[in-house]
């Protein structure tokens, strides 16, 4: 994973609005939630939640799909982990065997 695109994620996931929002849409799980229920289970009004969202989405850390008349938020696991595996993947590489 190229670091632009890790930076751009944790640069999204770095707003306190967007976390909350995000943890949501992972505790959903593969089938998403609708954003009508993300927008009652936080409060947020409905402009502000709509950016929050985009701004995942622009990140691809969230993708949505319509069912009829409801849209619904999916996160995108697959960038989820890429992102962590970026930040591990040379853990501990430096440290000192005694």
């Amino acid at each position: 994973m190229e670091l632009e695109f890790v930076t751009k994620a944790l640069k999204e996931l770095g707003h306190e609005t967007r976390l909350r929002l995000y943890k949501c849409i992972v505790r959903a799980g593969h089938q998403g939630i609708a954003v009508g229920q993300l927008q009652e289970s936080l409060a947020i009004p409905g402009s502000t939640l709509s950016h929050h969202i985009a701004s995942l989405v622009a990140a691809d850390l969230v993708h949505q799909r319509r069912e009829g008349r409801t849209l619904y938020c999916v996160a995108q696991y697959d960038t989820l982990t890429g992102v962590i595996d970026y930040l591990q993947q040379e853990c501990c590489a430096d440290e000192c065997e005694d």
